[in-house]
Parts: structure tokens; C-alpha cells; sequence
């Protein structure tokens, strides 16, 4: 990627001769004026925040709330209390992780290198995320895992759920065994709150048939914003639930807001929010910086760019995350499938852009939400991003088979980019207590 520095461009101003980016420096008086509106006792919008959270209790209590609610053994109690079914599927999950019945991952570089697997390096510092869109469905899970040890498949590392919150938590515990299995398997996820568009939030949104309402707002308007920070907070503190999905400006800053506050909530940018070049990449991860704690962290744990990018878009956000020291805390996610129908013109596979990247970016994850082009092609029922707003109440057996072989799809995505990237000699992080080096 060619670089064009400005050293040798200078202008006139006020008599003087200065560089020209000299221009771009940022006036420290501005961070007062910022720092005086945050913290005036007058601040109404602030205000508004600091009621919702101190319904919670102080950050400290929220966190130890928290950190009660996840541990696997209370999660497991709860399951039990409610005789919830799940719980057998999570204890057969233990047992068979335990037991090493999924594939370790040099037993898998040799079924796809041979013996040269032992003798190649890997560069583990730039491990390529596998990444699963979306878990609708705690069974989901368990029929995934018994395809992956009977083919001795990859687990994926990280899983979205886009699952209307009030109804997986009504339904058997699946809220709770999704909190557990994550744990069981050692991957990352993030939950979609209800406090958006399709909830009625948005006026000009009637559901999915007038999803281009979207174009005058994700929806979160008005007071949705501080609704969103309730519903978080309520999630983190009675389910452990600690990262979400993000789709709005104001909750994008309410959430940095929360984190400053010392709440140890995380939270990954939606592509809805439509990051789609270096700029709008710079102006969030900017605000990171500026809005994170002392010791430089921050919430922002993934970022989600448009499905237009390209590859040098995301070469140059990855040299602004580094100039702004969030590197490591900050995932580039880059959808490698999609749905089939309903979001974006098909066929859509990125998987070659992604072979390229993943030798010079660190810190990625290869996104699947639709199976390869040319399996969702054949199916009777391909994948439709429409399917993620349908209630459970209203699918009948056949609908959730097909829903299920949907996502069936998705993992064999998944194991197509896993074989891809070791084929090239290039890392991958699965389910990490799965899948052991």
C-alpha cells in the first residue's frame, strides 16, 4: 500500500510559513470545552444516563452482579432449576470436550497439509477469527458440534446472535445455555438487543417490508438511546452478558459513556452503521481513543465495516487502529459470506480478498452469514437475512429444518475459510477449549 506524506507542502498563514497538516492539530482548548460540558452538574443529556445506571446500583455493584451471574456453575443451577433441557446438551458438550473429541488443530493442518503441516510455521500473531452469523438457536449449537466432531470440523471462535432478546429468554433457558456453552467452548459472542428499529421505535418501520426505513436512521430516535442502556445493563447484570451489538451513533457513545463510568461492559459496531472507508473508520476509533480509561482500554471490541470495502480500506483502518494504539482490542470484521437473499447482490464470497489480507493485518475475523454461493444456490430454502425478524411461535417443523440447514451452511463456510487459510499456510482461532494447538 503506497503511502503519500505531506512533509514538503507548506503554506502562508498569518505572515508565517507551516507545514500544511500542521492545520489538522487539534486546539487543547477544545478538550477543555469538551471536559467542562461532560462533567457540568447542569449536563441534562448526561443526566439522563447516570439515572438509567444508578437503577443498577454504583459500577462496582453492577460488575460483581455481573460477574455472579456468569460463572458457569450459577448458569448451570438456573438451567437445572427451570428443568430446562438444554442442560443435558451442555453436560454431553462438556463431557466431549473433555473427553478430546474434537479435532486439535495440527491434527487438522495434517488432514489437509499431510506431513509438511509439522514442518510449516504458522504465523499465530495474525490468526484469522472464524466467525458464525447468526445462533438463533441454543439446538443449533449442539447439532453444529456433533457435525464438527463426526467430520472433524472447526468450531467457530466467535458467534453473533441476532435472536429478539424477550423471546430466547422465555424459551427454556436458551438465553442462559448460550451464556454457559460459550464458556464450555471457549469463543466470544455478542447478543442484538430489542432496542432498534423493528421494534417500533422507528415511526417510518413496519418490519422488514419497509426495511428501507433504516435510511432515515438504524432506529434508536428519541429516548431509544437510554432505553438501550437500560436494556444492557439488565442483560449484564442478570445474565453475565457483557458484549453487544451496536448499530447507532448515540448508543456507539453511550456505550463508551458506560465503559468511562467503569462498567466493564464491551460492545462490537454493526455493518448497519455503514463503515464503509478509512474516514468514517477514523472518526470512530478516534472517539475510542478519547473516550477510553487511563490505562487505554476500551469497550469497542469489534468493528464490523460495509460489505463494500475493499482490501485496501481495510489495510488503512488497520493503520489507524494501530496509530491509535487499538491493535489488540479492536477486531476488524469483514464479512466473507453473506445471506443469500434479501441484503446483498449475489454471488457474494470474499474469501480470496481475505487469503490476501490475513498475511499482513492482524486482528481480523472472517464473518459467514450465508453458506458458499454455489450451496445456497441449490437449496429450497436458501438463506435470507429477512429470516432473523421471524418469531419462533410462527415456525412450523419444516421452516426450522430449513432455518437449521441454513446455518449448517454457514459452518461449512466456515471450514471452507479454515481450509483456505491453512492450504495458504496462514492461522485461524476456532473454539479455543475445542480446538487445542
Amino acid at each position: 500500500m503506497e503511502s503519500v506524506i505531506l512533509r514538503e507542502s507548506l503554506i502562508i498563514f498569518d505572515g508565517g510559513i507551516i507545514l500544511i497538516n500542521e492545520m489538522l492539530r487539534v486546539d487543547p482548548k477544545a478538550f477543555a470545552v469538551v471536559n467542562d460540558f461532560l462533567l457540568s452538574p447542569d449536563n441534562l443529556v448526561v443526566e439522563q444516563v447516570l439515572r438509567v445506571v444508578q437503577k443498577y446500583g454504583t459500577p462496582q455493584e453492577i460488575n460483581a452482579k455481573a460477574v455472579e451471574a456468569r460463572q458457569l456453575s450459577n448458569l448451570m443451577s438456573r438451567l437445572r432449576n427451570m428443568n430446562s433441557p438444554y442442560l443435558q446438551d451442555l453436560e454431553w458438550l462438556i463431557t466431549e470436550r473433555d473427553k478430546g473429541s474434537f479435532v486439535s488443530v495440527s491434527q487438522y493442518r495434517r488432514g489437509i497439509l499431510g506431513d509438511k503441516a509439522d514442518r510449516m510455521f504458522f504465523a499465530e500473531g495474525k490468526a484469522v477469527t472464524l466467525e458464525i452469523s447468526a445462533l438463533q438457536y441454543f439446538p443449533w449449537l449442539i447439532t453444529e458440534a456433533k457435525r464438527a466432531i463426526a467430520e472433524q470440523e472447526i468450531m467457530p471462535g466467535r458467534f453473533i446472535r441476532v435472536r429478539k432478546m424477550k423471546e430466547q429468554e422465555a424459551d427454556l433457558g436458551d438465553t442462559l445455555a448460550i451464556a454457559a456453552a460459550m464458556q464450555i467452548v471457549g469463543a466470544s459472542y455478542v447478543e442484538t438487543l430489542d432496542t432498534k428499529g423493528t421494534d417500533g421505535s422507528n415511526v417510518h418501520l413496519g418490519g422488514p417490508a419497509t426495511i428501507t426505513g433504516y435510511f432515515g436512521g438504524i432506529g434508536q430516535p428519541n429516548d431509544y438511546a437510554l432505553k438501550w442502556v437500560d436494556e444492557c445493563l439488565y442483560y449484564y447484570t442478570n445474565y453475565g452478558i457483557s458484549q453487544v451489538l451496536n448499530i447507532n451513533p448515540g448508543t456507539v457513545f453511550l456505550g463508551y459513556v458506560l465503559y468511562k463510568l467503569g462498567i466493564d461492559i464491551t460492545f462490537k459496531i454493526s455493518v448497519f452503521m455503514g463503515n464503509d472507508n478509512p474516514y468514517s473508520v477514523m472518526w470512530t476509533l478516534l472517539m475510542a481513543r478519547l473516550m477510553a480509561r487511563p490505562d487505554g482500554s476500551t469497550p469497542l471490541a469489534g468493528f464490523n465495516l460495509g460489505n463494500s470495502v475493499n482490501n485496501e480500506t481495510i489495510e488503512l483502518s488497520s493503520y489507524i487502529r494501530k496509530e491509535l494504539g487499538l491493535e489488540q482490542q479492536v477486531r476488524l470484521e469483514h464479512h466473507i459470506t453473506e445471506a443469500y437473499k434479501s441484503i446483498v447482490r449475489q454471488p457474494y464470497n470474499r474469501r480470496d480478498e481475505l487469503l490476501e489480507l490475513a498475511q499482513n493485518v492482524p486482528n481480523v475475523a472472517a464473518k459467514h452469514e450465508g453458506g458458499d454461493p454455489d450451496v445456497e444456490i441449490t437449496r429450497e430454502h436458501p438463506s435470507d437475512i429477512l429470516d432473523y425478524f421471524r418469531n419462533k411461535a410462527d415456525l412450523t417443523a419444516s421452516d426450522m429444518a430449513q432455518l437449521e440447514l441454513n446455518y449448517l451452511d454457514k459452518h461449512a463456510a466456515v471450514n471452507n475459510t479454515a481450509r483456505a487459510l491453512t492450504e495458504r499456510g496462514l492461522s485461524f482461532i476456532g473454539a479455543r477449549k475445542l480446538h487445542k494447538l
